[in-house]
């Protein structure tokens, strides 16, 4: 079945090669970037390469509310309905940057980018029969949060954000997964463990290589379009399997309190 699927930060990494193998299934691929002559020309590489001409294009700088703000409205304005929020925009910073909104990037486009725009597309979402909504963390997520810190007010270091920022996106996933399950909501929440592949990211963060960028998709294509998922959520992926995340990001209490300080925001 033909799906309509949103992927965040498609335009270089693992999202690119997630939108276009997508879009090579036949689906109707709404991409993200943050370039948009660069965007809009990879999106129509793709309908050339693909065949399929249901390749869309949207900007947004993930750091901006307001550029979320207007992506979100512009694509509620132009699609009936969403399938598949596939959230995998991501980065790693070496330096703290601290935003005009007052919020540390890593923080910002890690998490409160992922917060604002689901929440913003949830009922875009909730037209879908079947909607999913997938959050790309990974097994650097912390194990611990300091909810006085996150934005380094007292400390700030590189890999420290950036594995806090994982955990939020599991902690607001498996909260949005109660959530909807307490509404008897059919959308789907999951998070996932791309793996370790060689993308911009990782050579940053890590100054190293990993596997291909098809073997980063496989997690987030197998999730937003496999009937075995149909029905699960609430679940953390690696290798297209459930695995335990860290013990800390199923404390309901945190999950609870990351919601509270993120809705403040907006």
């Amino acid at each position: 079945m033909k799906k309509t699927i949103l992927v965040t930060g498609s335009t270089d990494g693992i999202g690119k090669e997630a939108a276009f193998e997508l879009a090579s299934m036949g689906h109707r691929v709404i991409m993200h970037g943050k370039r948009p002559d660069a965007g809009q020309k990879l999106a129509d590489l793709f309908k050339n390469k693909t065949g399929n001409p249901d390749i869309y294009y949207y900007n947004a700088d993930l750091s901006n509310p307001d550029d979320i703000k207007l992506m979100a409205s512009a694509i509620e304005n132009n699609f009936p309905q969403l399938d598949v929020l596939l959230n995998n925009a991501g980065v790693f910073m070496n330096e703290k940057i601290m935003l005009p909104n007052g919020l540390e990037m890593t923080h910002m486009v890690n998490h409160m980018a992922v917060f604002l725009l689901t929440l913003r597309l949830l009922d875009m979402v909730k037209q879908s029969p079947h909607g999913r909504i997938i959050i790309t963390s990974s097994m650097a997520h912390s194990s611990s949060i300091d909810f006085g810190n996150l934005n380094g007010e007292k400390y700030w270091d590189s890999y420290n954000a950036y594995a806090v920022s994982k955990l939020e996106n599991l902690l607001f996933g498996y909260k949005l997964h109660r959530n909807l399950q307490s509404e008897k909501s059919t959308v789907t929440v999951n998070c996932l463990h791309p793996g370790v592949i060689s993308t911009k990211l990782l050579h940053a963060g890590w100054g190293m290589g990993g596997g291909s960028l098809q073997q980063g998709a496989a997690t987030s294509v197998y999730l937003a379009t496999s009937e075995e998922v149909s029905g699960v959520s609430g679940q953390y992926f690696v290798n297209k399997r459930p695995q335990k995340s860290a013990a800390f990001s199923y404390d309901k209490k945190a999950q609870d309190k990351l919601w509270q300080i993120s809705s403040i925001n907006f």
